[in-house]
């Protein structure tokens, strides 16, 4: 009979294994769009204004500030690079934030959802879709839409809304970084999150 240690190890590399493929699937562009990953168990995010959660008065709720400073208010301001890193991420968001990571060095295009080109919300929405989670279409939407996230309890994968209005964002990679389709001769690329005020940061697993 196999040991508790032994199980454990090939779960891992199972897990492994299915998202190195999911990856290099989301990379070629094989999998059906809304379908790729889609987990039962795990209720998903609807892709309309109606996956707006939390109250509509406060659309941060979780809080608002300066990612290199610590000012304004909120549980999100706080230091880009200390607490920052604070958590473990789920392999789920791990998965999400691989599958946008391979996107990197493409074109930005307004509004543009993939895969030759990407916006900003537009990235996002396509690297957790392949994972079963269907995000609503705006930066603005899915600063509603999750569960919001203190920037002392931020972790990899995790939607970090961005600038004071709340007009850009990303996926969070960790070490301050966050991933970005960033402007038009820019692409998608690896930012300090220092360079930006964060309006909100939400988590979707």
């Amino acid at each position: 009979m196999a040991s508790t240690a032994s199980r454990g190890r090939s779960t891992r590399q199972l897990t492994g294994t299915l998202m190195g493929l999911l990856v290099a699937a989301a990379v070629a562009g094989t999998v059906p769009a809304g379908t790729a990953g889609a987990d039962p168990g795990i209720p998903l995010i609807a892709n309309s204004g109606s996956a707006e959660s939390g109250s509509a008065s406060d659309p941060v709720a979780g809080g608002t500030g300066s990612a290199s400073s610590g000012s304004g208010s909120g549980s999100a301001s706080g230091s880009a690079t200390g607490s920052a890193n604070a958590g473990i991420a789920s392999p789920r968001a791990m998965l999400a934030l691989s599958i946008a990571q391979s996107q990197a060095g493409k074109p930005y295009q307004w509004g543009a959802t993939g895969p030759n080109s990407y916006d900003c919300s537009g990235l996002v929405q396509w690297a957790y879709r392949w994972v079963g989670i269907f995000l609503p279409r705006t930066t603005w939407q899915q600063a509603r839409a999750g569960s919001p996230v203190p920037l002392s309890a931020i972790r990899p994968g995790d939607v970090v809304v961005l600038n004071a209005d709340g007009s850009h964002e990303g996926i969070y990679v960790g070490n301050g970084t966050v991933l970005n389709a960033y402007d038009y001769g820019v692409g998608v690329v690896y930012s300090p999150l220092s360079k930006f005020k964060i309006y909100a940061i939400r988590r979707f697993f």
